[in-house]
Formats: structure tokens, C-alpha cells, sequence
């Protein structure tokens, strides 16, 4: 069977774009472990619930939490794979016109806050075009005012993808190696650079240096073992090389805007 045809079937290749003026609703089962990758005329507003979820653009991956969700601008690049086809996918794609807010030109990663989260809830029994004036248009429309006025600072749940290979293996042995204390000097001469020289090439290539890279790597690692539930957060802490659960919890904090223990308990809400 042809997959490009299979592909071209899929809601978000052609139903996503097909009136330019609606505001698309789209909410389902992942019911697959990988969207390749497409794009829209729309921007497009994902949240998710169940397990985890990667969003890849065409310069980085983003890592999207429970409770969290996803804004991408319109004619961006972006696949779409998680841990398990049972992740709910709660989808609105709205138009976006040339001189909208700039918050909708920009990628990036949001806590949805109780107000967001209810009306997110209050469009379960939608799905398809919702036309303009239309009473579910206009609520989703509010949707879309709000995210300026309260999404104020996008959180860094998103690493770039190296494009030196000496980097990509040197990021390969972070990632089978977050348990362990790495020292930089250590790192440095394992694979034949002097300090001064690795450090200028994490900053050339991926933007951040080797410390931002590895807490932002550890912590999103932490997050997923939270959600599996098969660990505390003290042993969660140990297995992303935290010796001190304090400092994790801390980091947790600054980068998600939540300690751990708290974040859990916010993420219940969405059984009920």
C-alpha cells in the first residue's frame, strides 16, 4: 500500500486547511507513535494528555509535559511522535493574519493555567471546522485572545538538535550517562577537545552552554519517570543524577515552574 497516500488521508493533511476562515478542532487518540512530518496555513494549538510527546521542528525538539501545551506558527515544519498510542491529542488550528500579536509567529512551550485548562475541557464534544460567528468559533477565538495576555514567558522545554557529528556523539553519551556526575573537564578530554574549545563549540551549535544542555536534558528526563509513576521523587532525583533532592527540586522549579511533587498533583486534574 502506498504510505504517501496514506498519508495524504490523514485529518491533518486535508481537512486541517480546508477552510481558511474556520477554526479547526480536532480531538482523538494519537492512535499512531509518529506524525510525520507536515505543516499548516494555520497555527496550531496542541495539548496532550496520557503519556509523552516530541515535537520536532526543523531546528529543535520540544519536549511537551502534561499540563503544558504547544503553540506552532503557521508553514512550520513539524513531526509529531510519544511514548504510546493511547495519548489524547487536543488540537485547534486557528488562521493567523499578517498583522495578529507576534506572540503567534513564535514556537514555544506554555503551562496551561486553570482558566485555559477548563475551556481546553469545555471543547471535548467538538471535532472538525468551526465556522467563523459560529458560537464554538467564538469561544475558541477567545481561546486565542487569551494566550498573549497569559502566556508570558515560554519555558525552555526544548533542545536544539546538534548539527557538528562530533557534537551528536558527545550528546549520545549524555544520554545514556544521566546518572552519572559528569565534570566537563572529564567530557572535554574523552573526546579530544581542550575545554576552551568544546565549550565554543556547544555555544556555535547548539546556542547554550554544556551546563544549560544537561540540567534542561536531566530535567526533561525526570519528567517522564514522574509521569511513569513507577518511582518517588527521591529515586527520580538519583536517576537523573541528582544527589541532593533539594537541588532537584529547585532546578524542577526554575525551569518548570513547579516542584516536582506539585506538578504531579497538578497533572491529576485532567482525570477528572
Amino acid at each position: 500500500m502506498d504510505s504517501s497516500k496514506n498519508l495524504e488521508d490523514k485529518y491533518y493533511i486535508k481537512e486541517v486547511d480546508t477552510d481558511g476562515k474556520s477554526i479547526y478542532c480536532y480531538h482523538d487518540l494519537m492512535g499512531e507513535l509518529l506524525i510525520p512530518t507536515h505543516k499548516h496555513d494555520k497555527a496550531q494549538m496542541l495539548y496532550s494528555e496520557g503519556g509523552i510527546v516530541y515535537v520536532t521542528t526543523e531546528t529543535k525538539t520540544y519536549f511537551l509535559p502534561a499540563r503544558h501545551f504547544i503553540w506552532i506558527p503557521r508553514g512550520i515544519a513539524h513531526s509529531i511522535n510519544t511514548s504510546s498510542e493511547n495519548v489524547m491529542m487536543r488540537n485547534l488550528y486557528f488562521p493567523i493574519d499578517s498583522n495578529e500579536d507576534p506572540f503567534y509567529d513564535k514556537e514555544g512551550i506554555y503551562p496551561v493555567n486553570d482558566l485555559l485548562l477548563q475551556i481546553m475541557l469545555f471543547t471535548n464534544r467538538w471535532n472538525g471546522n468551526l465556522e467563523k460567528g459560529s458560537r464554538n468559533f467564538v469561544i475558541a477565538n477567545g481561546i486565542k485572545a487569551l494566550l498573549p495576555e497569559v502566556c508570558l514567558t515560554d519555558l525552555p522545554l526544548a533542545l536544539p538538535s546538534p548539527k557538528d557529528i562530533r557534537l551528536n556523539k558527545i550528546i549520545v553519551h549524555l544520554d545514556e550517562n544521566l546518572t552519572e556526575t559528569i565534570l566537563f573537564s572529564d567530557l572535554a578530554e574523552r573526546f579530544g577537545f581542550s575545554e576552551r574549545s568544546l565549550s565554543r563549540l556547544f555555544k556555535k551549535d547548539l546556542g547554550m552552554s554544556f551546563i544549560q544542555y544537561f540540567t534542561i536534558r536531566r530535567i526533561l528526563k525526570a519528567i517522564e519517570l514522574l509521569l511513569e509513576k513507577k518511582l518517588s521523587v527521591n529515586e527520580v532525583a538519583r536517576a537523573v543524577g541528582y544527589n541532593s533532592v533539594p537541588t532537584f527540586s529547585n532546578t524542577f522549579l526554575k525551569i518548570l515552574g513547579a516542584r516536582p511533587s506539585d506538578y504531579i498533583n497538578g497533572v491529576e486534574i485532567l482525570k477528572k
